[in-house]
């Protein structure tokens, strides 16, 4: 912060006027600082701003290792590797043999 300026500001070095930014409107925290919106990642870099939320929605995020070690789990049950209760191993066959019969 500067002391003629309250709040943040813009931290972004501008080369050619060998200069910071120092703009104090719409300042928001990014990895490099704090950035006006002229000055975000993604503006320097010619994209467009992503929009405002919570990121990607869930269908576009990888599995979690639970869920993924759960699928490795079920087969591991339906092959007869793993130890598990009748009524599981014969549950984790028919899931395997679906997805056999549907060439996934």
């Amino acid at each position: 912060m500067s002391e003629d300026r309250p709040g943040p500001e813009c931290r972004h070095w501008i080369g050619s006027e060998r200069r910071h930014c120092r703009a104090v409107d719409g300042i928001r925290p990014y990895i490099q600082g704090l950035r006006c919106p002229l000055h975000t990642p993604n503006a320097l870099a010619g994209k467009p701003e992503p929009p405002p939320g919570y990121g990607h929605p869930p269908g576009d995020l990888p599995l979690s290792p639970q869920s993924a070690s759960a699928l490795a789990d079920n087969k591991a049950i339906a092959s007869g590797k793993r130890r598990s209760t009748p009524a599981a191993y014969r549950a984790a066959q028919a899931a395997v043999d679906h997805r056999r019969d549907l060439n996934l």
